[in-house]
């Protein structure tokens, strides 16, 4: 029996459908109300059999030039259940193609590399991109073990920086959204110091307003002043980091480790089950974060399916665009912290 694909406009049939079926926080609603918020478009739709739900997807749809029309992308998704990826991914394609009549469909899901369906994609005819947004080798613990097993899966360095760390004297704790602009200052000075764009302050704050709960921020404080934060997203099961940062006291403390720590603790108490780092390169911030286990991940990476002859076309702008928009955000990040300096002068 074919599969049906119907739109879904009931966020709590929505969330609810996601966390049942193991979605990843990138599915939820409050993510896709966000990026509809910045530029881009949402549409999620539940893919039945005989009436029963298997899969969800949250497409997110950034509007391009004529004859390109969109890309529909699906960050960390589809949400599918076992063993029907690939016939998800049929529908869902026949969906965008009929619904949106996108260049390309283009997905990053929270599949593992070597599972059978990420093996099937090619035969399939899904192509696979460098065109990357989430980076796909990561590092993923399992929060079902204990937390003795946990810190004994750590280096050495990273299990001693946690006790130091947590006899500075510091307060770690979620944040309130009223203390959200002192986080946002350390994210500007970090995204400074270390050469990386950032988006401007309504953005984090709609993620934390529209993902509420499944959004949380936590933050080393000393005394008054915050010294390192850390953002995640949550879904039922699988916690995902989005942002953070630190100031140059934060590092002489060590707060990133205790406050880590804290964010890992704060996730397994929720009850859920993966905890991840949110991609590993090779810079300074990957080594801090393969500290915390003995393994690596390799999720799916990124996979195109071409829906129209200018596929090819798109491929090829694609990353000249990105770069643009990443020096764009890298020279205005300077130029707000450029200005805020003057201010204060």
């Amino acid at each position: 029996m074919s599969l049906s694909v119907t739109p879904c406009s009931d966020r709590d049939l929505w969330d609810a459908t996601v966390d049942r079926l193991g979605g990843h926080p990138q599915q939820l609603w409050g993510w896709g109300r966000t990026k509809a918020d910045h530029g881009w478009s949402a549409d999620r739709v539940l893919i039945a059999e005989d009436g029963v739900v298997i899969a969800a997807a949250q497409l997110v749809l950034k509007k391009l030039p004529v004859p390109l029309r969109s890309l529909a992308y699906v960050p960390r998704g589809p949400v599918t259940a076992e063993g029907r990826g690939v016939e998800v991914l049929g529908a869902l394609a026949g969906y965008v193609r009929a619904a949106h009549r996108s260049v390309a469909l283009s997905i990053e899901p929270d599949w593992d590399a070597g599972s059978d369906v990420v093996r099937s994609l090619a035969a399939a005819g899904w192509r696979q991109s460098d065109n990357t947004i989430l980076i796909g080798r990561t590092l993923i613990l399992d929060l079902s073990r204990s937390e003795d097993d946990l810190l004994a899966d750590m280096s050495k360095k990273h299990r001693q920086y946690i006790r130091k760390s947590g006899r500075e004297g510091l307060e770690v704790r979620r944040v309130q959204r009223s203390e959200l602009a002192d986080c946002l200052a350390v994210y500007r000075v970090t995204a400074e110091r270390a050469g990386f764009g950032i988006h401007e302050d309504s953005y984090y704050l709609d993620i934390f307003d529209h993902l509420g709960d499944a959004s949380p921020v936590y933050a080393a404080f000393q005394g008054a002043d915050v010294v390192a934060f850390l953002w995640l997203s949550a879904s039922a099961s699988t916690s995902f980091e989005l942002y953070g940062g630190m100031t140059d006291e934060g590092e002489r403390l060590r707060a990133n480790y205790a406050l880590k720590w804290f964010a890992i603790q704060e996730m397994k108490g929720r009850g859920v089950v993966r905890y991840d780092f949110n991609g590993l390169l090779n810079d300074g911030v990957s080594k801090f974060k393969m500290g915390w286990a003995k393994h690596e991940d390799q999720l799916a990476g990124t996979w195109d399916l071409p829906l129209s002859r200018f596929y090819s076309v798109f491929s090829r702008a694609l990353p000249l665009a990105k770069r643009g928009m990443q020096v764009a955000r890298r020279q205005g990040a300077r130029g707000v912290g450029l200005l805020r300096r003057v201010r204060r002068g």
